[in-house]
C-alpha cells in the first residue's frame, strides 16, 4: 500500500509543476488544491468502465488537477479501485508522488462488491451480518448505516481498494438524507457524534487526515425541514469531540447555476444572522467541494444556462461554480478523453475575480 498523504510541500510542488494558470489553485488547510476536481460517480461496474475511469483520473492529474473524489459505493467498490490504479501507475511512472494528490472518499451507504459474484443482500449477509459488522436495525430504509463498527469496516475496505495507507478526506455520505426517515433528530445527532469520535480515532491511527460530510439536502434546505442541519452546530460538535485541532474541515453539496441555494439561500445561522451555506462555511473555515456541476449533462443543452465570457457551456458551468466565494472546487465526473480535454481547458484561464462574479450574479438574478 502507498504510504503518506497530501502535504503542503507536495501540493505546492504539484501546482508549480502543473503547467496551468497558477490562479487555479487555492490554499486551504495549508494544502494547495486545484479549483477543479475529478469525480468518479457514474458508470457501469464493468472492466471497460474501470479502464475509462483510470485513464480519466490519470489524464486529469496530468492536466493540473490534484483533487480526486470517489466513494466506496460508487460502481460497487470499482470506482475506488480505478482511482487507486491510476494513482499507483502515475507514481510508478514517476509522474507524481503521493504527497501531491488530495484523495477523498465516502462511507455510509451499504454497498456490495461488483467483483464478488453474489447478489446485493447475499453479499451483505456474507460480509457484514455473519461477521458481526452489522446487526438487525443498523441499516435504514435508505440503505444507509452509520454505526462506528460498519464505518470502520468500510474505511479499511476503502484503503485496500485505493491501495493507500491514508485517505486525505473521509466523508460521511448523505447521513441526514439516509437516516432521518428512520431515526429522530435527537438520536441522529447522538449517532453523528459517535461517528466524529470514530473519525478522530482513525486520524490518530493515521488512516485519515480530515473528515467531513458529503450531503445532498441538509445544508441547503430551510431550517424547518426535517433534513436540515446547522453547519455551526456541526462544527461545534467536532470541536467538542476533537478540540481546536479537530479534523472536520470539509463539506460537499450540490451547487450549480440551477441548484443555487448554497449561494442565494439564507438558511444557515451564525449568531443571530441568517446567511448562506457558502458564507457560513467561509466564516467557520470549512472548505466546500461541490457536486453535479452539469446536472448529469442537462445544463449543457443549448439555452440551459445564460451566456457569459464567450465560453462554451461546460466551461461556463465550471467558471461560475469555481469563482463562487467559499467554493474550493467543483467535482467533475468525466470518463472519455475528449470530455477530460474539453472540461480541463478551464485550467488555462483564471477564475472570475470577486467583483466580476458579483456583477455576474446580479445580472443573472435581475
Amino acid at each position: 500500500m502507498i504510504s503518506g498523504c497530501a502535504t503542503p510541500e507536495g501540493t505546492k510542488k504539484f501546482a508549480q509543476n502543473s503547467g496551468v494558470n497558477q490562479e487555479n489553485f487555492k490554499e486551504f488547510q495549508h494544502l494547495v488544491l486545484s479549483n477543479v476536481g475529478i469525480g468518479t460517480y457514474l458508470g457501469d461496474p464493468d472492466s471497460k468502465t474501470d479502464e475509462l475511469v483510470t485513464n480519466a483520473v490519470k489524464q486529469s492529474i496530468l492536466s493540473g488537477v490534484n483533487v480526486v473524489d470517489t466513494a466506496i459505493n460508487y460502481r460497487s467498490q470499482k470506482a475506488e479501485r480505478s482511482v487507486g490504479k491510476a494513482i499507483s501507475e502515475l507514481i510508478q511512472e514517476n509522474k507524481i508522488s503521493r504527497d501531491q494528490i488530495f484523495v477523498s472518499t465516502k462511507n455510509g451507504y451499504v454497498t456490495n462488491d461488483a467483483d464478488v459474484q453474489l447478489g446485493f443482500w447475499e453479499y451483505v449477509k456474507e460480509e457484514y451480518t455473519k461477521k458481526g459488522v452489522v446487526k438487525e436495525g443498523d441499516i435504514t430504509s435508505g440503505y444507509h448505516c452509520m454505526t462506528p463498527r460498519y464505518l470502520s469496516d468500510q474505511l479499511d475496505r476503502s484503503l485496500k481498494n485505493l491501495d493507500l495507507e491514508c485517505v486525505d478526506l473521509m466523508y460521511l455520505h448523505n447521513a441526514v438524507e439516509g437516516q432521518i426517515k428512520d431515526v429522530s433528530k435527537e438520536q441522529f445527532l447522538q449517532n453523528l457524534q459517535a461517528v466524529f469520535e470514530l473519525y478522530e480515532q482513525k486520524r490518530s491511527e493515521g488512516k485519515i487526515k480530515f473528515y467531513g460530510m458529503a450531503t445532498w439536502e441538509c445544508f441547503r434546505v430551510s431550517n424547518d425541514d426535517p433534513q436540515y442541519l446547522s453547519l455551526e452546530d456541526t462544527v461545534n460538535m467536532a470541536q467538542k469531540v476533537g478540540g481546536e485541532n479537530h479534523g472536520f474541515r470539509f463539506i460537499q453539496l450540490p451547487y450549480n447555476m440551477y441548484y443555487d441555494q448554497a449561494l442565494l439561500g439564507k438558511n444557515q445561522m451564525i449568531g443571530e444572522k441568517n446567511i448562506s451555506a457558502l458564507e457560513s462555511a467561509t466564516r467557520l473555515n470549512i472548505g466546500v467541494f461541490t457536486s453535479v456541476p452539469f446536472m448529469q449533462g442537462r445544463l449543457l443543452a443549448s439555452g440551459a444556462m445564460p451566456e457569459f465570457s464567450d465560453l462554451k457551456p461546460s466551461l461556463r458551468a465550471l467558471q461560475f461554480i469555481r469563482s463562487s466565494p467559499g467554493v474550493l472546487a467543483p467535482l467533475v465526473g468525466q470518463k472519455s478523453s475528449e470530455h477530460v480535454s474539453e472540461n480541463l481547458e478551464i485550467m488555462q484561464i483564471p477564475p472570475l475575480g470577486e467583483d466580476e462574479f458579483l456583477n455576474l450574479v446580479k445580472k443573472l438574478t435581475s
